[in-house]
C-alpha cells in the first residue's frame, strides 16, 4: 500500500473535490509535492462523485514557487529529468476532464502560478500577488509559464511578465486576464467552491467535451478544431444527459434538467 500523501489531500463534498496544498510555510513545490498533486488530480479525474475541482493552498498562500534550495543543486541534465516530471504532474491537472478553479490567496509565484495556469479559472484574493519571477534567478519558467501564459493573455503581456519577473496585484491581474475574479481575501475559498458547485450541477460528459474541444482546438488549426468540435458534439447525442436535457427543455424550459452523468 502506498504511503498516505503528506502535503496534498483531496477532500470531496457536494460534488466538488478540493485539492489542498499544505507544505509549510509557503507551499514551495518540491518533487514530493508535485507528485502528490499529480496523484490527487488523477484520483479526482476518476471519481464519479467529483464533478468539479478547486485547487487551494490555504488562507495564507497558494504556492510561493518552486523549492529553490533543492533546485539550486541541479545541473542541466538532472534538471531536464526533474522538469519533465514537473510538467507531467501539471499536465495531469490541466487535462482533468472536469472544470477546475484555482483559489488564490497570498502569493502564487513561479511554479505556484504555473499550477494555477493549469486551472480553467482563477479566483484571487484582493491582496494576492502573482507572477513569474524566474528571470530574477537567471532562468525562465519551466512548468508552463511561457506557454500557458502566452495562450492566456497573448505573447506581449506574457513577455512583459516573464522578462521583468515582476509581481502583479489582483486588480491588474483581473484587468489583463490573469485572474477571472477578485474577491476579499477571506472569501476566496467560498467563492471558488460556489463556482465549482454550479459546474458540478451540469452534465459531466458535455462539460468534459467542451473543455477538450477548447483546449485541444487551440493547439491546432481552426479546421482541425472545428472537426474535433463536430465529432465531440455528435458523440454527446448517445448520452442519457442529452436526452434528459432536451426533454427537460421541451417540457419545462431551460435550466431545469437534472443530469446523471450518463
Amino acid at each position: 500500500m502506498a504511503d498516505a500523501p503528506e502535503f496534498v489531500t483531496l477532500q470531496v463534498e457536494d460534488g466538488v473535490g478540493t485539492i489542498r496544498l499544505d507544505r509549510p510555510k509557503m507551499n514551495a513545490i518540491n518533487e514530493q509535492l508535485h507528485r502528490e498533486v499529480r496523484a490527487a488530480a488523477m484520483e479526482a479525474a476518476e471519481r464519479d462523485d467529483v464533478r468539479a475541482v478547486v485547487i487551494y493552498g490555504g488562507d495564507r498562500v497558494f504556492a510561493a514557487g518552486a523549492d529553490i534550495k533543492a533546485m539550486s543543486q541541479l545541473d542541466g541534465t538532472s534538471m531536464a529529468a526533474w522538469g519533465r516530471e514537473l510538467q507531467n504532474s501539471f499536465r495531469q491537472v490541466a487535462r482533468l476532464p472536469k472544470p477546475v478553479i484555482a483559489a488564490i490567496t497570498g502569493y502564487a509565484l513561479g511554479g505556484g502560478y504555473e499550477l494555477a495556469l493549469c486551472a480553467d479559472f482563477r479566483v484571487l484574493g484582493a491582496s494576492a500577488k502573482i507572477g513569474q519571477p524566474e528571470i530574477q534567478l537567471g532562468v525562465i519558467p519551466g512548468a508552463g509559464g511561457t506557454q500557458r501564459l502566452a495562450r492566456l493573455v497573448g505573447p506581449a503581456k506574457a513577455k512583459d511578465l516573464v522578462f521583468t519577473g515582476r509581481h502583479v496585484g489582483a486588480e491588474e491581474a483581473l484587468e489583463i486576464g490573469l485572474a477571472d475574479a477578485v474577491v476579499p481575501d477571506d472569501e476566496v475559498h467560498a467563492t471558488a467552491i460556489a463556482m465549482a458547485r454550479k459546474f458540478a450541477a451540469g452534465p459531466p460528459r458535455a462539460l468534459a467535451a467542451a473543455k477538450r474541444a477548447i483546449d485541444e482546438g487551440l493547439d491546432g488549426t481552426l479546421d482541425e478544431g472545428l472537426t474535433l468540435e463536430s465529432r465531440l458534439f455528435a458523440e454527446l447525442f448517445d448520452t442519457e444527459d442529452q436526452k434528459v436535457g432536451m426533454q427537460s427543455f421541451l417540457e419545462s424550459g431551460p435550466g431545469k434538467a437534472q443530469f446523471t452523468g450518463r
